[in-house]
């Protein structure tokens, strides 16, 4: 019974760590990367002023 505790808890722990991850770490990286032209607010008329 103590293997099953230890298989839940750090399966647990595991998955806290990849939400905690995905939440934090990723978005922040992935937006750096569509940064592609400065100041693009405006010019297209693309309603967002």
């Amino acid at each position: 019974m103590e293997i099953l505790q230890h298989i839940l808890m750090y399966s647990t722990l595991v998955i806290a760590v990849c939400y905690l991850v995905w939440k934090f770490i990723l978005p922040k990286s992935l937006l750096r990367g569509k940064k592609n032209t400065p100041n693009a607010c405006g010019q297209d008329g693309c309603g967002c002023d």
